[in-house]
């Protein structure tokens, strides 16, 4: 959520912020200030007010000890009289509020200055390349192919047992899973707290992080308990300090998790989301930081870094991509996405997205730290960062490193996670 006051004090800002985003209309920015002016002033009258009706309870006070009755009851009566308009405007300055903040949940991030003006994924800057692609002189299969051949993952029956996306791992695909997961949280756990978070999260939860109301759609709903079952182990760990005021001397604070993630994914069809590259149900180690706002952006190239190592370990071509103002998510300052060349589409594939959201969600969730130097407890930078999703990295780990008899080789740092050099 954005600060009102910059709103208030910089529309042209907001408005141009929202152009760049492509939003075709700004009348958001006026509806805001509208609302914001009118909670301002029923909020005014509510104080004016209640200052009527304490000096009226004054001049009753006097007038009683005067022996004035007739004069203090119509006093009384003038004080019912400012009571209830008082009562009146505070429920409206109660209803504008809601209004308001409704009005400011429905505005996405400012961009910062350095993130490309542009209107959607072809207007992304390629920032960085690494690796070679892989060549060979053998047919190169994708890894749906290879995977049913080397019996890894059963697609067809995780479609009967559940529905599409939602695949079994079987035997040294099921290893293959839990070696990337272990390999993630021992590189991510030298610099982040681990954690084992909730896989549920609540409505307040899923509103703090921006998942609401921007992500409906892509979320599942357990609609008896009112609850969602996570879409990002982001939700849950920024959230961990939801409504309190930290250290600054504690900052950074530096989490970690895995968890499976759900999302729906409504409208997705194509040959783009055949085999792994777009599941419903999907392991994924999430990394979120907590910073001074001083430091969120330095933050977020450790961030990144951190993740590129991972790709850089596997042995992966991977590149950066820096995101422009059109395809940025909603929250979002600033993005990188990484990707990863996938030898048997022949096309790059996302694996991680690393964003700093500067204050935006720390105002949805009042998350402060208390300045060593004292005075008021500021707002906190939250960041997160994949490292990593697994589906599109055993996809590529598949084909990438396919032979000619299609047994698999593994790179050097998964031999002690599988006890094994090569899947055949």
């Amino acid at each position: 959520m954005l600060d009102l006051r910059i709103i208030r004090e910089d529309p042209d800002r907001i408005r141009q912020a929202l152009r760049d985003r492509g939003f075709t209309h700004t009348t958001p920015v006026d509806e805001v200030i509208q609302a914001d002016a009118q909670r301002r002033h029923f909020v005014t009258q509510q104080q004016a007010l209640r200052a009527q009706v304490k000096q009226t309870a004054r001049s009753i006070g006097t007038l009683m000890r005067q022996g004035k009755r007739q004069e203090a009851d119509q006093l009384i009566a003038d004080q019912a009289r400012l009571k209830q308009n008082g009562k009146e405007f505070a429920a409206k300055a109660a209803e504008t509020d809601e209004t308001l903040r409704a009005l400011l949940l429905s505005l996405p991030n400012v961009p910062h200055e350095s993130v490309p003006v542009g209107r959607d994924a072809a207007d992304n800057a390629v920032v960085h390349a690494q690796g070679e692609m892989p060549e060979a002189d053998f047919e190169l299969l994708p890894h749906w192919e290879l995977a049913e051949h080397l019996g890894l993952i059963d697609f067809a029956r995780g479609s009967k047992v559940a529905g599409a996306g939602f695949p079994f791992y079987v035997g040294m695909g099921a290893r293959l899973q839990r070696a990337l997961i272990q390999f993630f949280l021992d590189q991510a756990a030298r610099f982040y707290t681990e954690i084992q978070p909730p896989l549920f999260i609540n409505e307040d939860s899923a509103r703090g992080t921006g998942q609401l109301p921007d992500k409906e759609g892509q979320m599942y709903h357990v609609r008896i308990d009112n609850l969602y079952p996570v879409p990002t182990a982001e939700v849950p760990l920024t959230n961990y300090y939801r409504g309190e005021i930290l250290s600054e001397a504690d900052l950074p604070i530096k989490l970690c998790a895995h968890t499976p993630c759900w999302r729906r994914e409504a409208g997705s069809y194509g040959a783009h989301v055949r085999g792994l590259n777009r599941l419903h149900q999907f392991d994924k180690v999430e990394l979120v930081q907590f910073t001074h706002p001083d430091r969120s952006y330095d933050a977020l190239e450790t961030m990144r870094a951190d993740a590129e190592n991972l790709l850089t370990l596997l042995g992966l071509p991977w590149r950066r991509l820096l995101m422009c103002t059109g395809d940025m998510g909603f929250n979002q300052a600033k993005q990188y996405d990484l990707e990863v060349w996938s030898a048997g589409q022949q096309r790059w594939l996302e694996v991680s997205s690393l964003s700093n959201f500067t204050s935006y969600q720390a105002r949805r969730m009042s998350i402060r730290y208390r300045p060593a130097a004292g005075g008021k407890p500021r707002l906190v930078h939250t960041l997160n960062g994949s490292a990593l999703a697994l589906p599109r990295i055993v996809a590529v780990l598949l084909e990438n490193n396919q032979r000619p008899d299609r047994s698999i080789a593994l790179p050097e740092v998964l031999h002690s996670y599988m006890g094994i050099p090569e899947i055949r």
